[in-house]
Order: C-alpha cells, then structure tokens, then sequence
C-alpha cells in the first residue's frame, strides 16, 4: 500500500497572494494506492461553526480540560476541513459526496478547483455515492445553473438517508435549525429522482465498495468499505465528525448529529473495530486530508494521521 502526499495552492486570490496581496489557501492532497484501487481525498475548503455546533450538549466541566490539552479555545468558531473522496478503478471515477456547492458557506464549496488539481473534468465521473444528505456533502450536487454538476455519473444513496430527506414531512419534524438543510436536500434530491440508485446496509454497490450503516448524525447515514486483495480503508463520512473529541470522548453526545445517543454508540462500535482491526480511515472534517488511522489512548482513542 503506497500513501503520497502533494501540496496544493489555490483559493480566491491566490494569484494576488503570490505577489504578496492576499493570503492563498495551502491544502494537501493524500492519495493510497492499494490493489487496483487509488484513492484520492480532495479539499471542498472548510467550514465555520459555533463552538456549541459540536460542544454544547458535552459534559462541560470535563470538557474544558480535554479541549485545554488539545489548545481548543472553547470561544472560538471551529474551521472544520472538507474532504471529499475520489476513487480510481480501471475506468471507474468514483465520487463520495460532492461537497457543499456555492449556496452554503463561503469558505466551502471549491471541489471543481481540487478536482481540476487533480486532472479531472466533472462529465469524467462515473459514479457519485453519498454518505447522507447534509448541505456540506451534496449541495454540490448542482452546479450554478441547478443542473447535475456530474451529469455523466450514475448517484446512488443508502435508502433510508433518501427516503428521509425526500419525505415531504421531513422539513416539519427536523429540528427548526436545520429546516433549511430539509429544503436544500429535498429540492436537489428530486433533480436526481431518476439517476439515483438505492442501496441498504451490507451491500457490495460497486466491486470492491461496501456499504456499512453508521447511523445517528443523521438517520441513514452511511460508511463504505473500500477493499482490494487483503487492504482495505473505510470512508466514515461523518459517523467520526472531528479529530478531538470524537476520538477522546465518541461516547460522549455531539450537538452536530441529529440522534445524539445513536450517533455516540455508533461511532465508539466503529472505533474500536477501525482500532482493533487498525484499518485506515477517511473521515470528511478530519485533518491533514482526513486519511489515518484510529489508535487506543487510555478510555479512548487518538487519531494518527497518515504521512507519506
């Protein structure tokens, strides 16, 4: 199994920042090769959330410690990274998620720039595969002029993640701040209503591409085991949503994950099989391109990122 790493600059203004104007954005883009499979992660950008986003239901007087520990200031808006997956197969391109397009936040949505870096054009991607239907994993699913951004591409989604964002009721139920995440979804699921494909836990969607239910941030939410011969990673999406917390307390609930409790039993399960089993993972807000591994640290586990 071979890891390279390169760095990339890009970002609005970059060229102005060259000549000392601006401040370019510097990501690096990790790629595994294993068997006949090569796995590429590449930036959308980042996020910018409150720190109650994630914090707020945690206990808050063994909190402060742990975030001490890791120079977390508890004031300050977390900058989550965005990685989205590329895999190559033969003449498969295969997209896990499409990142957060140009409707959600400013600081998201520069997929097209990392794919151009990596040599690839939209209509060149054969299969797109989602993790769940957050805005920051498949608003990028349109591009500005609301047609299929990848309109060459079969999608395909868990069947319980589609059949909650395309209810029409799912808009009255979710918690009021997520409603426009509800209409986001909804609205771009149904331009996709007749290329998607539906899929349930413990299927093989793809050779070599297995779907794992990981439950709890949202209803469907999925994970994908990707192997070829006896190596294998995991794409986790967001069932292991940050590289502290996550890691160190996953028992713990998260104010990101629409099913707290669920989320939190899920995520320990699937560290401490990732753990135990010390297969390689790809988590979307993960650091350092999300690829690494999950390593036991006393009660609970620490992540390793992969390094070249």
């Amino acid at each position: 199994m071979d890891i390279t790493r390169r760095t990339f600059l890009h970002g609005a203004g970059a060229g102005l920042a060259l000549g000392g104007l601006g401040a370019p954005r510097v990501w690096a883009e990790t790629s595994l090769t294993f068997g006949t499979l090569q796995v590429q992660t590449l930036s959308d950008g980042h996020l910018v959330l409150p720190p109650d986003f994630i914090f707020g239901p945690m206990p808050q007087a063994e909190l402060a410690p742990l975030l001490a520990e890791r120079g977390i200031d508890p004031l300050s808006p977390l900058t989550p990274d965005c990685n989205v997956t590329l895999l190559r197969d033969g003449a498969r391109l295969v997209l896990f998620d499409t990142g957060a397009g140009n409707a959600f936040q400013p600081t998201a949505g520069e997929l097209l720039t990392a794919l151009d870096a990596a040599g690839v054009a939209p209509e060149e991607v054969t299969h797109v595969v989602f993790t769940h239907g957050h805005p920051d994993h498949l608003w990028g699913v349109l591009d500005d002029f609301d047609d299929p951004l990848f309109a060459e591409a079969a999608h395909m989604m868990g069947r319980a993640e589609w059949d909650y964002w395309y209810n029409p009721e799912t808009v009255n139920t979710i918690d009021s701040g997520r409603t426009a995440f509800a209409v986001g979804a909804k609205r771009r699921l149904a331009m996709l209503e007749d290329a998607i494909t539906l899929f349930d836990d413990g299927e093989e969607i793809l050779p070599g591409i297995a779907a794992r239910a990981t439950f709890g941030h949202t209803p469907g939410h999925m994970a994908f085991e990707l192997r070829s011969g006896s190596d294998s990673v995991m794409v986790v999406g967001d069932s292991i949503a940050n590289h502290h917390l996550a890691f160190a307390r996953p028992g713990w609930n998260s104010g990101s994950d629409q099913d707290q409790e669920t989320a939190a039993a899920t995520r320990t399960l699937l560290l401490d099989q990732l753990a135990h089993e010390q297969t390689r993972l790809i988590g979307f807000h993960l650091p350092d391109g999300g690829l690494g591994r999950a390593e036991r640290d006393g009660d609970g586990y620490r992540f390793v990122p992969e390094t070249a």
